[in-house]
């Protein structure tokens, strides 16, 4: 992946890109970074994506930047979802991991109390002090 400064900022750009910009030179298979560098491309690296809750966060692409021995990369930002649709998604969260556990609460079949204690702590999901984007969730009993 590279990149290339114009008029001081960094965009994607591909060796397809300057090999067609540049018809009339003659670049070879594997083109070094020194040569690049005359046509301002840079090879980057691009992080892996961080870990986030897809429930309440949302990552975001970043932008380049070159660390203190000239090397770029492209950075991503990881930001919270507006409340009311992180809201939605952990009640729809809630609600399958309930929906799971249905078919026990069927009059035919008891409840163990550790099911019911986990049921009652999913519908006392949305009463915790940090909901929607600091929740706890139970842990399912076997």
């Amino acid at each position: 992946m590279y990149l290339k400064i114009v008029n001081n900022n960094p965009t994607a750009y591909s060796l397809r890109q300057l090999k067609a910009e540049n018809p009339d030179v003659s670049f070879p298979k594997s083109i070094p970074s020194a040569t690049l560098a005359l046509y301002d491309v840079y090879a980057y690296t691009r992080p892996d994506v961080p870990s986030f809750d897809a429930n309440t966060q949302q990552v975001i692409d970043g932008s380049f930047e070159q660390d203190a021995e000239g090397a770029w990369s492209y950075t991503y930002s990881v930001t919270n979802l507006p409340e009311q649709e992180a809201a939605h998604n952990v009640r729809n969260e809630r609600d399958k991991r309930l929906s799971e556990t249905d078919y026990l609460a069927l009059s035919d079949n008891t409840l163990t109390s550790a099911m019911r204690t986990y049921r009652q702590s999913l519908r006392d999901i949305t009463d915790q002090s940090g909901f929607p984007f600091s929740v706890t969730w139970p842990t399912k009993p076997e």
